[in-house]
């Protein structure tokens, strides 16, 4: 009985601190990254998020295919070392590791050394992401918050606030204007 009551009484602990579902590199067959570099600044203190600004994808199959085409072109016809995302999230729900934790991304120049990038599949000028997405990038957030992966006191921020573009598209970036630590204070 007493171990009932300490497993409910944890229950509300170990579900804010469970982690999103993530795809390994190996997983979606990533190619090898060029090089490999880590941040300068571990745990970073930003978390900056973006959109693919592409179709979006349901299925494993279909982000696995995605998130490797992403890969291709940013190696390929942009010349960077790898995808430049630390993390993307697809809309089957699932986290898919880019460059993953502690290294030095390739998504925003001003922040690369410090921060961790997270991309959100899909075109989100419009639209917001469906709630899975959303959900699944609050909890990615979340275990990275508990994990130690970024700081305590982070700094949320849209592409956009780092440099001159539309990323992560209107609705998202209006999303996550409203998310705990959303620092507006940043600007490119």
């Amino acid at each position: 009985m007493f171990f009932i009551i300490l497993l409910i009484s944890l229950l509300p602990y170990l579900a804010q601190c469970s982690c999103p579902t993530i795809i390994s590199r190996s997983e979606w067959g990533a190619r090898a990254p060029k090089s490999v570099k880590n941040l300068s600044q571990n745990p970073p203190p930003f978390v900056v998020v973006h959109h693919s600004d592409t179709p979006p994808c349901s299925t494993l199959s279909s982000c696995k295919s995605r998130v490797k085409n992403i890969q291709n072109y940013h190696m390929d016809n942009r010349g960077w070392q790898d995808i430049g995302y630390n993390f993307l999230i697809g809309g089957d729900g699932n986290v898919y590791e880019g460059r993953g934790w502690g290294i030095w991304g390739a998504h925003v120049p001003r922040y690369n050394s410090k921060s961790i990038g997270i991309c959100v599949i899909g075109d989100f000028q419009n639209e917001k992401p469906p709630t899975t997405q959303l959900n699944t990038l609050e909890s990615l957030i979340s275990c990275a918050k508990e994990k130690g992966y970024i700081q305590t006191n982070y700094h949320l921020i849209g592409h956009r606030q780092g440099s001159q573009t539309t990323c992560p598209g209107n609705a998202l970036f209006n999303e996550i204007k409203t998310w705990p630590n959303f620092d507006s204070n940043v600007r490119p």
